[in-house]
Order: C-alpha cells, then structure tokens, then sequence
C-alpha cells in the first residue's frame, strides 16, 4: 500500500532518520583536543599576546560544541602518555565526542629522551593507542599534522623541519581510516601567501620595549599571535567544510 506515491514503511523510514537527525543535530558535544604549545591555552591573554591555535576555535563553533583544550606546551606522544595526561583525557571520553590530535613538534627533540619519538616506531605506535583507544569509547578521532615553522632560507624559500613525522600521520590516517586534516601542506600555503617579512605577522616578532610582555624583545618563528592562531582555525574550518565532515552542520552562521 502506498500512500501519494510512498509507501507506509517508507515513510515511517523517513520520519525516523528526521527524528534521528533532529536528536543527534540537537546533541551537545565536545571536541577533545590533545597536541603541544601551538595548540594549548596560553596564560594571561590580556597581557600575552601568544596564542596556541585551539584557544580560538571556540568561537567558530555554535554553542553546542564544547571545546576542551588538553594541549599542554612542550609535550610529545611519548610524554603525553607517561604523564597521565591521554589517560584522563580517556576517561573523560563519551559516544559522539571528537578527539583533534596533532603532534610532532617535540616528538623530534632528540636531546630529551622523555619526550623524543623514532617517527617510524613509537610515534606511529602512539598515535595509533589515541586513535583506537578514542574509538573504544566511542569517541571520533581526527589527526592533523604538525604546523610549519617560519623557516625561511637565505633564497626566501620556506623549507620543512618536521622531517618524517607528518607522513607518519599522514600513513596512520590511512591505514585506520581517520580522517587528517594536513595542517603542514595548508600552513605552508599560509606563510608563503605572507612571504618573507609579512609571515612574521603569524608569529612572535617583538623588538625590545615594543611590549611590556616581552620588554627583552622575542623573535620566535614556531609559536602563533593571535593573528596567526585565527588563521590556522580558518583553514581548519575550511577543510572540514571542503570534506563535508560532520563537525561542519556545527559551525557557527
């Protein structure tokens, strides 16, 4: 029997993907976000004029996603492990929330034994637990890659320093099937859009009494300004956009 050309199961199927829609669409969730300094909090934001790049993503997000920034500066896979931290962010875990993910800055400091990684070894291994220890809770992972460096050579060419860590990501992602935003390629477009003197913008570049936070001066070419944080959350914003990933019905109009 159909009823205006569909049939009764039909319908009742289409009513109940609306209500299904409707619940998981109306349903606060939150956004884990475990990383190191370019993407933690920074303190004292009144004075300070760094920003990890998570600290601004609240705000394009509505108001049913909840950001909670876990990023902690100078941390690898391998201390974010040791130090407890992955295991609270763990157990925090429910169904529906999203765990971002990106490190490798200080996966490469060799000189720290407690933090350093082989890209190919522990640090494959360790993104691995979060991805499918995030899975177990029913919680959605999502691997970035590493931001670039301001690291430009004495021919203005912007030139890598992340070596072999962000195709590692990159291998994981494909291989679990986790959707990667490469946060590497897309800042490297960035910086080069800014060229040379202008993508210093992006970071921390302060002459001595230019600020009262830094009255030695600071010229640091890996941590973000306010200016530079807002636009790696653009890009992010825009890739989930360009992927049509779920988080995208969440973005504020």
């Amino acid at each position: 029997m159909t009823i205006t050309g569909i049939s009764i199961k039909q319908r009742i199927a289409v009513v109940l993907l609306f209500c299904l829609t409707t619940v998981v669409y109306g349903q606060s969730i939150s956004i884990y976000t475990i990383g190191d300094s370019t993407m933690a909090n920074k303190p004292n934001p009144d004075q300070n004029p760094e920003r990890g790049w998570v600290q601004m993503l609240a705000g394009f997000f509505n108001d049913q996603v909840t950001i909670v920034n876990k990023a902690v500066n100078g941390r690898s896979t391998r201390s974010f492990i040791d130090e407890g931290r992955w295991k609270e962010v763990y157990e925090a875990l429910k169904p529906g929330d999203y765990v971002f993910i990106q490190f490798g800055h200080n996966d490469q400091k060799f000189k720290s034994p407690d933090r350093y990684t082989n890209p190919h070894t522990a640090y494959r291994y360790n993104l691995i637990k979060f991805v499918e220890q995030s899975r177990s809770k029913g919680a959605i992972p999502v691997l970035f890659s590493s931001i670039v460096r301001r690291n430009f050579n004495q021919h203005n060419t912007l030139i890598d320093t992340h070596g072999a860590y962000p195709l590692e990501t990159r291998l994981v992602a494909q291989q679990y099937n986790v959707d990667f935003i490469d946060l590497q390629y897309l800042t490297e477009l960035l910086e080069m859009s800014y060229g040379l003197e202008e993508s210093k913008v992006l970071h921390l570049h302060y002459d001595a009494g230019e600020i009262p936070y830094y009255p030695k001066g600071k010229h640091d070419n890996t941590h973000l300004s306010e200016i530079g944080a807002t636009e790696v959350c653009k890009l992010v914003v825009k890739e989930l956009i360009e992927i049509q990933h779920p988080l995208s019905v969440y973005l504020a109009q």
